[in-house]
């Protein structure tokens, strides 16, 4: 049965050869048998796809004939496996002979490891912590300052790893080069690797005499006070995350700070949004005849009035004592009024209101 080497690689059939190129980079590079995931048949599809639609003149006839016409146009003389395909044309960052002018390194870089083929970023690791918060604190912010141990950059030599006033010398691991070459056999034939010499660091120099603090390490592991800024209105379990302030690397980027928030529950107040929630409970003459009422708030004492006739359950909101949000606002304070009702009635009482049966109540 003929293949459709245009649907393997997910092209038009007048795809230009920019479109083809891309299309197998990127499918070579999800299918590689060598990767987490990969397949193999499938990689070998793809391979034998590009290596006729790649080729002018493999492609004409291929358009004329099918996937047949190395038998009918005496053409290549059929694909299995990677008989098509030579990786030996490929060398890092060049296009090599033939057809495949792109950087190997885009699908064998994880193979090899992360930086085995071309230079990463090196960062350090991020640190979490947690911090307990009462619940005024998270409703108002506030500022908490913690000892953190860590790795930092050595204050001495500032991360070189050399004693200050040292003279450099030639790194003797990678001589001067700050790379490391490095001959790798994979299921697919004989590569190599270029690696960052982990000695200079890339640097093809090291310092002749350490730094006495850090032994030419560059970083040394030391407790560190960190001040954190909580916000105002921080829910339970939030993080906040300080950027660069985790584990310093030496010739590279440190790593963030997590600060995981914990917050106490209140045994008056809760939250919703940016406002707060009480329940009080009011005398049931008191509903009936209105009354004003002294409340402790998280900003102090304040007078509320409850209405005559109040009913139960029914909400009164305070405006202003709820929780700040941007631009010096504030959410309300919502009070739930509860009924207090006697569990026994004095003689006097029960003829009371008897009475006030009489009148409708």
């Amino acid at each position: 049965m003929s293949k459709d080497y245009y649907n393997v690689l997910g092209v038009e059939r007048n795809a230009s050869q920019d479109e083809i190129k891309k299309a197998f980079r990127k499918l070579a590079h999800e299918h590689h048998p060598d990767k987490k995931g990969g397949n193999e048949a499938k990689f070998k599809e793809i391979n034998e796809a590009y290596s006729v639609l790649s080729d002018s003149t493999k492609r004409m006839q291929y358009d004329q004939y099918g996937s047949g016409f190395a038998n009918n146009a005496g053409g290549a003389q059929g694909f299995s496996g990677f008989d098509g395909f030579d990786f030996s044309q490929f060398t890092q960052g060049q296009g090599g002979a033939g057809n495949f002018e792109f950087d190997i390194g885009d699908i064998f870089g994880d193979i090899f490891g992360a930086g085995s083929m071309r230079n990463r970023v090196r960062r350090g690791r991020d640190v979490s912590i947690d911090i307990e918060l009462t619940f005024k604190e998270s409703i108002f912010g506030t500022e908490r300052k913690v000892l953190v141990t860590k790795n930092n950059i050595c204050s001495v030599c500032t991360g070189t790893g050399g004693e200050p006033g040292s003279e450099k010398d030639v790194c003797k691991t990678c001589d001067g080069k700050g790379k490391l070459h490095e001959t790798r056999t994979s299921l697919f034939g004989t590569f190599q690797t270029t690696t960052t010499c982990s000695t200079c660091h890339g640097k093809g120099e090291k310092y002749k005499t350490p730094c006495h603090k850090c032994k030419g390490t560059g970083i040394v592991k030391e407790q560190e006070e960190v001040r954190i800024a909580v916000p105002a209105g921080i829910e339970d379990g939030e993080m906040i995350r300080l950027t660069g302030r985790g584990e310093a690397i030496q010739n590279g980027s440190a790593g963030d700070l997590y600060v995981k928030i914990h917050v106490e529950s209140h045994k008056v107040f809760s939250k919703q949004g940016s406002d707060l929630l009480m329940d009080l409970n009011i005398k049931l003459t008191d509903a009936l005849t209105g009354v004003v009422q002294t409340i402790e708030t998280l900003d102090g004492s304040i007078d509320v009035t409850i209405p005559a006739g109040v009913k139960p359950n029914q909400v009164l909101r305070v405006k202003g004592k709820g929780v700040p949000h941007g631009d010096n606002k504030r959410g309300s304070l919502l009070i739930t009024v509860h009924f207090i009702v006697p569990e026994k009635l004095s003689k006097h009482a029960k003829e009371l209101i008897e009475e006030l049966k009489k009148e409708g109540v």
